[in-house]
């Protein structure tokens, strides 16, 4: 087994324990057993607790960067091809175990400047929205909905039903297209 996928493995596994078990339950001992690995397996790749949560956050930065930007790269119509791409990529194609998102929740429990990749992409993302060809204001108010939905369930609030969650894509998608 790589060395990355070990990695991926420990995300996972932290990701797991604060999802289910709560932000102050994550110790490393309780991402080793829950990775099936010794705690000298999961400091070899995470050697504290704050590296830990940092690679989380990471590595799910970089999974959204990636998605994004591939998704506005494929969108032949280039106005508004950033908004689409953010609200696609968060309706549809969030991380495949949403577990991970669980990492920003340890990241502000642990040190909120963990969150730094992702404030940072955020920033990035806003910029690209507001130049997309749109009316910025409209772009930032879609944008703001995608998000309340995305932290509603993160945070275990509210789930809306499917049939409702597609009609309200659909619109957001509709209004980023005018």
């Amino acid at each position: 087994m790589g060395r990355n996928s070990r990695k991926i493995e420990i995300l996972t596994a932290a990701s797991k324990v604060v999802s289910e078990k709560g932000i102050f339950n994550l110790t490393l001992e309780a991402a080793a057993v829950e990775a099936g690995i010794s705690k000298g397996g999961l400091l070899y790749h995470f050697p504290s607790k704050e590296a830990l949560v940092e690679g989380m956050v990471e590595h799910l930065t970089n999974n959204y960067r990636e998605k994004i930007e591939y998704n506005a790269d494929i969108d032949p119509e280039e106005r508004g091809q950033w908004l689409r791409a953010y609200i696609n990529v968060t309706f549809n194609q969030t991380y495949q175990n949403k577990d991970m998102n669980a990492g920003l929740l340890a990241a502000k429990a642990v040190n909120s400047n963990l969150l730094d990749p992702m404030r940072e992409l955020y920033t990035d993302w806003q910029s690209e929205i507001e130049n997309d060809g749109l009316d910025p204001v409209k772009a930032t108010i879609i944008r703001l909905a995608v998000d309340g939905i995305w932290l509603s369930e993160l945070f275990d609030i509210h789930h809306i039903e499917e049939s409702k969650k597609e009609n309200i894509y659909k619109a957001l998608i509709d209004w980023a297209n005018e």
